[in-house]
């Protein structure tokens, strides 16, 4: 199996994403945190979306997704990490399209009630964000709570795919 790392920048609605893979699996989905970038680029080689496989169908279902013409993603991907995270991450999966669940609902289904601040840590530390989709992860009150592409972020995508009712505000991350 090829365990050789790549990485590429990708646009999108919402600004740059960073791709990172290894072999032909996705590991990372990431939003610029900042107007400047990632702040530290992943280890491996640099390469044009268009050169790996995997990059090129990540990058076509994430436009399907933007255009509202794609609610379940059909990417293979690789997570790193404890094996509580990965059934968080795994758990995210299977929250539908245009749906919210709170951090409790994660820790319940995960036969782990306690763990709610757990499940929020992990939640935060989600390496492929949209695809694995924590930004329906939402608190108990229904308030949009922490996003690690941001805030502005998190609602745009809950309004997109209708669980919010009202449109965010256009803010400057939507200017590439």
């Amino acid at each position: 199996m090829d365990t050789t790392q790549y990485y590429a920048e990708i646009d999108s609605p919402l600004g740059k994403m960073l791709l990172i893979a290894e072999g032909d699996l996705l590991t990372g989905l990431y939003f610029y945190k900042t107007s400047n970038g990632f702040g530290r680029l992943p280890e491996g080689e640099e390469v044009s979306p268009d050169d790996i496989t995997i990059f090129r169908e990540t990058s076509h279902q994430l436009q399907q997704y933007f255009e509202g013409r794609l609610r379940v993603f059909d990417i293979p991907v690789k997570f790193e990490g404890t094996d509580f995270q990965k059934r968080v991450w795994n758990e995210l999966f299977t929250i539908p399209y245009g749906e919210t669940v709170s951090y409790l609902d994660i820790a319940k289904r995960i036969n782990n009630p306690g763990a709610v601040r757990a499940v929020g840590l992990t939640n935060g530390k989600n390496p492929i964000s949209i695809i694995y989709p924590c930004h329906r992860v939402i608190g108990s009150n229904g308030k949009l709570t922490g996003y690690g592409g941001g805030i502005d972020r998190k609602e745009w995508l809950l309004y997109h795919e209708g669980a919010l009712r009202k449109a965010p505000q256009q803010t400057s991350l939507f200017d590439n």
